[in-house]
Parts: C-alpha cells; structure tokens; sequence
C-alpha cells in the first residue's frame, strides 16, 4: 500500500462550516448538511446531488467513513473555500498512523483506504497533513456559481 503525500491545503482558505461526527450513524446528517452549504437547497429523502455537490458529498463521507473506522474520536469535518476552490478537510486524532492508499491490485486483505482513491480520482487535489492533536486528509474541488454563500458577487 502506498502513502499520499504530506502537504496542508491552501493557507488561504477560510473555513466556511464544521462538523464533528461520533459514529457513521452522524454521515446521513453530514451529507445532507453538505448539500445544503454547498446548493442552498434541502435535499429530500430520494433527491440526487448534482455534480460538484455530489463528489463533495461523496467524498466527505468517504473520508470520513474512513476516519471513523480507523481513527480516534471524534471526526472533524470542515469546508473550507479559497477563491477558486473549495476544501474538505477530515480529521481523526490518531496521529500514530499514516494515511494509506488501497493496495492497486484490490487484494482483498487490503484494510480499507479506497475513500482516498476515490478521492484522488475526483478531486483536484488530495493531500494530508498532522497538528498537535489531529491528521487531517483533504480534497479540493472547483467552485461553481450555483455554490451558495461562496461563489463570487
């Protein structure tokens, strides 16, 4: 397996919400939370995301489905935005291990790790960094106009 590279997101970004997550059971919550920062709409119980919302909302949970498996309590979820793009950043508090990447070949005693591949494979950017107290994975994404409270007057 391999190891994604150690780089913060932009330090330009400023944090436009946050969650914290105990157990999967809190994922439903956070995607349809996501889903209304990023469109302004509630989503309904059947609706599909559109585009950029729906990778973010896809990745958020991946990120930290992993996070919630594999980390220590509690995850933190912000979004974050720049002027050209937005961040998700996921922290868990175990700082003793590395992120990892799925082994490519998908042999079954892989433990996990696809959340970040798929987050390489639908953002633009992914990267991982550590504070005093958390690891943190993020992902960039474009911003669109249709993205409430961050798109440009």
């Amino acid at each position: 397996m391999g190891q994604l590279s150690s780089s913060p997101p932009p330090p330009q970004a400023t944090e436009l919400r946050r969650w914290t997550l105990s157990e999967a059971a809190d994922l439903r919550a956070l995607r349809a939370s996501l889903h209304e920062e990023l469109t302004g709409d509630v989503l309904g119980p059947d609706e599909a995301l559109e585009a950029v919302p729906e990778l973010m909302a896809l990745i958020a949970t991946e990120l930290a489905t992993n996070a919630l498996r594999h980390g220590i309590p509690p995850t933190l979820v912000r979004l974050l935005a720049t002027e050209d793009h937005l961040v998700l950043d996921v922290a868990d508090h175990d700082l003793g291990s590395l992120p990892e990447l799925a082994d490519p070949r998908g042999d079954s005693d892989s433990d996990g790790g696809r959340g970040m591949e798929l987050a390489r494979a639908l953002s633009l950017d992914v990267g991982w960094y550590a504070t005093g107290s958390t690891k943190n994975i993020w992902a960039s994404f474009p911003r669109t106009t249709r993205l409430s409270g961050t798109h440009r007057a």
